[in-house]
């Protein structure tokens, strides 16, 4: 049994929420615990936080795409951009890094989705975008696929 979505949105700071709230929505079907939920409306804000801010340096015109799928009791959520990408995936990643310090930013966000959840990974290609890629395992739930 599976499900899917995919939902693009402009990359403005007000449709974050948005992001959050409707992938919660689409997940709430496989009745994860609230612990669960709050860690993906996490992962959700982070990398679409990102996408506006360091992908398209808050200009409006760009989009954000996510994808989700739900495959037995796994989450996958693709969250994409097609703006400025990142130059040193390895240096971004690393924990307190932020290249925006001026906006006060505390460079945790990768490492926040990574530690949240069971698969992560970057692919990024300068002036192109930032593909996110980030699945987990929902174990102790009953879901409307049993």
């Amino acid at each position: 049994m599976s499900n899917f979505m995919k939902v693009e949105f402009a990359a403005k700071s007000e449709n974050e929420s948005f992001a959050r709230t409707t992938v919660a929505a689409f997940i709430a079907q496989l009745d994860p615990t609230v612990e669960e939920l709050t860690e993906i409306k996490t992962v959700v804000s982070e990398a679409v936080t990102n996408a506006i801010i360091h992908g398209y340096e808050e200009n409006e015109e760009g989009t954000v795409l996510i994808e989700c799928e739900l495959k037995d009791h796994n989450i996958s959520l693709t969250i994409r951009d097609f703006g400025n990408g990142i130059e040193d995936v390895d240096e971004a990643i690393q924990p307190m890094y932020t290249s925006k310090p001026e906006l006060e930013r505390s460079g945790m966000g990768f490492t926040i989705m990574e530690n949240f959840m069971d698969h992560f990974e970057i692919e990024s290609i300068p002036n192109h975008g930032t593909t996110v890629t980030l699945r987990k395992k929902f174990l102790n739930n009953q879901s409307a696929y049993n």
